[in-house]
């Protein structure tokens, strides 16, 4: 009996082989830190440095029906309470001790031990604040490896599949919060104080904030948790601006993501933050524009008004290409060619969006860019006037309201004017929405009275256009009927038959 309780009480292992031991006193660095497949705590291999003040730090590992469990798990002294001396030692202590990862999705799990590592990311966020002294080596990498430990993780993402449907708000959409927000939220924070200190040495700290830290960070805005995307969006800002060395590693790096996203997932929660970091980078880009730089305008840009849904990051994308056109007015012909290519055919709140951003690039473009691209932009206009989705047509006719964009129709109007009046003539006549009627009719007015000539000579080449197809509809309606009147006779002869193919080449050949 005695030997049956024995067996069932947990012993202490010894083995470091698959699981980790307690604490390690070796300088071995894990990359496995974060919780395991049980959902349990994991806890890292490192060395705690030696000092008086090393209390607390007694998470030992036992063994509990096959999972590891925190034996202890206690705060260490505040650093007001340490010589100045021993802070340095403290500062790398606390950051240890925050390595553990623990569950959040159990909120009654662990709660003592989780207060306990809220309040010490809090004290690590107010050192990092009102540091004094540039941060050593040895501190660079335990900063790094603290943060690794807890916001590098897989995202445990909803199925998608069904998210994107034409015609659905995805704005109004709930988002899905992480429970583990209340540590995210400071370690992201005490990042964010790391990357921003006049203390942190970009010469020395790049060694630590690598590409492979970077890559992981950009592998975090795919996370559903809109708090977590923004605090990325801010972070990864910072270390644009501060490490200039990874300046063209990151905007690959993006660029890659874009390609994923465009032509092979359509899937991805973080693009309408990427593109808001990158509209500050093309803001700051010098003049002339770097060939580098136009081909992500042609070739990422341009192509992410293709996914459906455009919607979620559409304000973000509008801004970036509008501030390459603001930069070089040559490059408009280009991007207003490419919203053409890419233009919505059934999307109707696609097109409207389209359309707001067209007149953003319109409103950037000189007269001679305009001229290259007008007729083909305006035969694309005239359809949006005629579609019979209200919102689309009087989208398209409020082009007219903005001053700049009138005064190149203006210039250019004998080329356009007789593209859209055959729009403009059938708006008038028969449009079911009357605010579109209205804005057709005032649109009319503004030509008519301004080249009354020009205005009536392409008004009748319309009349003799509409005549002609009337003629060409009559024609093909007796054709039609003569072969209804043959299909209905029992008895199709020969000679039926040579008359038919008269009267049908005839009426063709009209």
């Amino acid at each position: 009996m005695l030997k049956q309780i024995l067996s069932k009480l947990p012993r202490k292992s010894s083995k470091t082989g698959g699981h980790y031991s307690s604490v390690s006193g070796g300088g071995s660095r894990s990359n496995d830190l974060g919780t395991g497949k049980s959902g349990n705590l994991s806890l890292p291999s490192f060395a705690v440095p030696d000092s008086t003040v090393d209390v607390g730090w007694k998470a030992a590992n036992s063994k509990l029906n096959g999972n590891h469990v925190v034996s202890s798990y206690e705060a260490l002294p505040a650093f007001k309470d340490v010589p100045a001396s021993e802070r340095q030692n403290l500062f790398i202590k606390k950051l240890n001790l925050c390595c553990v990862v623990f569950d959040f999705t159990d909120p009654t799990k662990n709660l003592k031990e989780k207060e306990i590592k809220r309040q010490t990311l809090l004290e690590l966020v107010e050192y990092v604040t009102s540091a004094n002294g540039k941060f050593l080596d040895a501190v660079l990498q335990e900063i790094v490896k603290t943060v690794s430990a807890n916001l590098f993780r897989s995202l445990n993402l909803q199925p998608r599949e069904n998210k994107v449907v034409e015609g659905l708000d995805l704005e109004e959409e709930e988002p899905s919060m992480d429970p583990a927000w209340p540590h995210l939220q400071i370690v992201y924070e005490f990042l964010l104080r790391f990357i921003a200190s006049p203390e942190n040495d970009a010469k020395l700290a790049k060694r630590y904030v690598d590409q492979s830290f970077i890559t992981k960070l950009l592998d975090l805005f795919d996370s559903e948790d809109p708090r977590e995307r923004e605090y990325l969006k801010t972070i990864l800002h910072r270390i644009y601006g501060k490490f200039m060395v990874h300046r063209p590693f990151i905007r690959k790096a993006i660029n890659n993501i874009f390609f994923r996203f465009i032509f092979e997932t359509e899937k991805h929660n973080g693009i309408a933050e990427l593109l808001e970091i990158l509209g500050s980078i093309i803001n700051g880009f010098a003049l002339p524009l770097k060939d580098e730089h136009k081909v992500f305008l042609f070739r990422v840009l341009i192509p992410l008004h293709k996914p459906k849904c455009l919607a979620m990051y559409h304000q973000q994308l509008s801004y970036c290409i509008t501030q390459f056109v603001e930069k070089d007015c040559k490059l408009a012909d280009t991007v207003i060619r490419g919203l053409l290519k890419y233009w919505p055919i059934t999307n109707s709140s696609k097109e409207v969006m389209f359309l707001n951003e067209l007149e953003e690039v319109l409103e950037a473009t000189q007269p001679p860019e305009f001229q290259c691209c007008m007729v083909p932009l305006f035969h694309q206009i005239a359809r949006c006037l005629n579609s019979l989705h209200f919102q689309v047509a009087e989208r398209a006719l409020f082009l007219w309201n903005n001053d700049h964009i009138e005064n190149l129709i203006i210039q250019n109007r004998k080329v356009i004017l007789p593209i859209i009046i055959p729009a403009l003539e059938k708006n008038a006549r028969n449009h079911w929405n009357q605010a579109v009627h209205s804005l057709t009719l005032n649109v009319r007015k503004i030509f008519y009275d301004l080249d009354p000539e020009l205005f009536k000579e392409c008004l009748l080449k319309f009349q003799e256009n509409e005549s002609k197809e009337d003629e060409t509809k009559a024609k093909q309606q007796t054709t039609w009927k003569c072969l209804e009147e043959l299909a209905g006779k029992k008895d199709f002869s020969s000679e039926d038959t040579t008359e038919t193919r008269k009267s049908i080449g005839n009426g063709s050949s009209g």
